[in-house]
């Protein structure tokens, strides 16, 4: 479902992209969260689009992060993510043991990116003119902050071969004809043109 991607590509892209799946869910605030979703996927089908804003919950986006709707990528787990004006924070539990799953190095740099670990990921984000832009501000590991470089080279090595247009700057193109999305406090608002 097109929809369904709006969201994920916007807030999985800070959590190194899911991939998703559809299975039915009771709690309200999910309910709620795929009939914003619905919304946005026909509404970016229309001739004309209405352009009244839609603003997609923390709570809401919480939710169904954690619903079981969305497959988070092998070894995360538990997301939480919270917003402030322009600002995306994700906290999640990351086993790196599966996520770098067949591929090890020798480098210390990436000793990190091992076992289980609190991980807290704060990100710039906005989407303007149907273009979303991502910065990547820093990464926490058990609150630790994790080196730039070191980042940079967990990227390229693990997460690039699979997902090669994440990085610690990401831009990509709206769907569903999104002309912005506003990050707030608590919430996303999302305009289609």
């Amino acid at each position: 479902m097109n929809a369904v991607r709006i969201a994920a590509v916007f807030l999985s892209t800070l959590l190194l992209c899911f991939a998703l799946a559809s299975q039915p869910v009771s709690n309200p605030a999910v309910q709620s969260m795929e009939r914003k979703l619905e919304h946005i996927e026909s509404n970016g089908q229309a001739s004309r689009p209405d352009s009244t804003p839609t603003v997609l919950t923390e709570g809401e986006v919480n939710a169904y992060l954690n619903s079981g709707a969305v497959h988070l990528p092998r070894g995360v787990q538990d997301v939480h993510l919270t917003g402030e004006p322009g600002v995306v924070t994700g906290n999640t539990r990351v086993d790196f043991d599966q996520i770098t799953q067949g591929s090890r190095s020798m480098n210390p740099l990436l000793a990190l990116f091992s076992g289980v670990h609190d991980v807290q990921l704060a990100t710039h984000a906005h989407g303007e003119r149907g273009q979303a832009y991502i910065h990547v501000d820093r990464v926490v590991i058990d609150n630790v902050e994790v080196p730039r470089v070191a980042l940079e080279f967990f990227i390229d090595r693990y997460i690039k071969p699979k997902h090669p247009e994440i990085g610690i700057d990401t831009r990509f193109q709206m769907p569903e004809r999104i002309d912005t999305a506003v990050v707030g406090e608590h919430q996303l608002t999302i305009v289609q043109k």
